[in-house]
């Protein structure tokens, strides 16, 4: 399977579980929740085109969206799905259980782009860039708070790519009462 264009490509930004309200718990009831929205816009994006996926491989958010394009390319064949690596030393310093699902899940992808040898204060931001830079369509689980996926929202949309913003938790709105 070769590279996509950028008009077929999809990446994604996300939270790390730090800022997440459920933190590393994805058994909670809302990180479930938004597992299932962030399948519905994987779903969505290949449903409008969308056939190379880019992936960032941080933890959290952006290992969700890898897991849910894999799953989407066991009904679809025709997915590329490539992980983005900032450094290679980029889990190094995560927990060991963190650290073997990034190694499964970057051994599933169909290409791997390392951005840059070492480790580096702007490789996070580079390797976003080079994200945004190969794509058409940006989904992003973002909680509206200034950070890296704020930036990288910032920049897809100077870049001109759609973007898909997808909050990590959504704020249920009840009818006003009568007084």
């Amino acid at each position: 399977m070769t590279m996509g264009a950028r008009e077929d490509t999809c990446c994604f930004t996300g939270h790390r579980p730090e800022k997440l309200p459920w933190g590393d718990q994805e058994d909670d009831p809302r990180c479930i929740k938004l597992k299932t929205r962030l399948r519905d816009a994987v779903e969505s994006a290949y449903e409008t085109g969308m056939r190379h996926f880019i992936c960032g491989m941080a933890r959290g958010c952006d290992l969700y969206f890898c897991e849910e394009v894999l799953h989407l390319r066991e009904k679809h064949g025709d997915i590329l799905l490539e992980a983005a690596i900032p450094c290679l030393s980029q889990a190094d310093a995560w927990s060991a259980p963190e650290r073997e699902r990034y190694r499964r899940l970057v051994a599933l992808c169909d290409v791997e782009t390392v951005v840059q040898q070492q480790y580096t204060p702007s490789c996070m931001q580079r390797r976003n860039r080079y994200m945004v830079d190969h794509a058409s369509l940006l989904i992003a689980v973002h909680d509206g708070l200034p950070g890296g996926t704020m930036q990288t929202i910032l920049y897809g949309m100077k870049r001109g790519l759609a973007i898909v913003d997808i909050p990590p938790v959504l704020v249920e709105r009840r009818p006003p009462t009568a007084p």
